[in-house]
């Protein structure tokens, strides 16, 4: 691995911690987004319930190759958020903000150790200040601007721990394209960009650049369905910094099916996706399940 040497070093950047990654990534989860996923709600106020799972039973180098160590993972995130999108108008687009409360169940297991941990606790909140999102005939667009917080409990020495120890400042731009002027066709890239801080930890990981992409079609009935496939694909892009960090840098791709409906008469809505991880370097490679439920009040 690229910051530690020894076992305390194999432990500490392996486990995948409130990102849903190797300790050593960064914070934002892959996969909770899909089919039209830069397509954000009227004017309102929502919450959106995110129940993530990870399982992931390759540990892989920075060529790719699997480290034979019998290693095994499992996290569960149950993510809430809170979302406002105002009357207000900034830039052309409708303003708002949101923020996040994180709770996560994680487990490790290394067979060539003997090692099995695990851990529940209260993750790094984040807070959406700025968000905007605008929409047109044919598309629908967004940007944000957030912050995680180092709220959650960190514990050099526990790799399970809920809370990764540094800040995070992230952006976000993307877009939704409708292929025909009904909509019933769609097409959509998310992409965000991380900067991490230091603060509990000796190492700062490098800066990531994600994003989520969803081709889907809508099938109108007295439920709204969305049916279709989703991906996404994470690179690290500068280097990590701190005493033993290298310049070798993580990334992963994943794909699969997404399938949400929209229930007007509940003003609610319920997606669901599963992502398999391939090609992934210096992190785990494992598969992703995330059940959302939304609510407009």
């Amino acid at each position: 691995m690229r910051k530690w040497t020894g076992l305390t070093g194999i432990l500490l950047s392996i486990l995948l911690l409130a990102g849903l990654c190797a300790a050593e990534t960064g914070h934002y989860v892959n996969g909770v987004e899909g089919i039209k996923a830069a397509t954000l709600p009227p004017p309102g106020n929502y919450y959106r319930m995110y129940a993530t799972f990870y399982n992931a039973d390759t540990l892989t180098d920075a060529d790719g190759n699997e480290i034979d160590i019998g290693f095994d993972a499992f996290v569960f995130a149950n993510v809430h958020r809170f979302i406002w999108i105002s009357d207000i108008e900034l830039l052309g687009g409708s303003y708002g903000a949101d923020f996040f409360i994180p709770l996560l169940y994680s487990e490790v297991e290394i067979g060539a150790f003997g090692i099995e941990e695990d851990e529940f606790g209260l993750g790094d909140l984040i807070i959406e200040p700025l968000i905007i999102s605008w929409h047109g005939r044919r598309y629908d667009a967004a940007t944000a601007l957030a912050f995680y917080l180092p709220t959650g409990d960190y514990n050099e020495t526990n790799p399970a721990s809920p809370g990764k120890g540094f800040w995070t400042v992230m952006g976000t731009l993307g877009g939704t394209y409708y292929l025909d002027h009904r909509k019933k066709w769609s097409a959509s890239i998310l992409a965000r960009y991380e900067t991490h801080f230091e603060e509990d930890t000796d190492i700062t990981p490098g800066d990531d650049f994600h994003f989520e992409w969803g081709v889907g079609r809508t099938i109108a009935s007295d439920w709204i369905w969305d049916v279709g496939v989703a991906g996404y694909c994470q690179w690290q892009v500068t280097d990590d910094d701190g005493p033993g960090a290298s310049d070798d840098n993580d990334r992963v791709y994943a794909v699969g099916p997404h399938i949400s409906a929209m229930i007007p008469s509940l003003k609610m809505g319920i997606s669901l996706m599963n992502k398999w991880e391939f090609e992934a370097r210096d992190r785990t490679e494992g598969s992703v399940t995330t059940l959302t439920i939304s609510r407009m009040f």
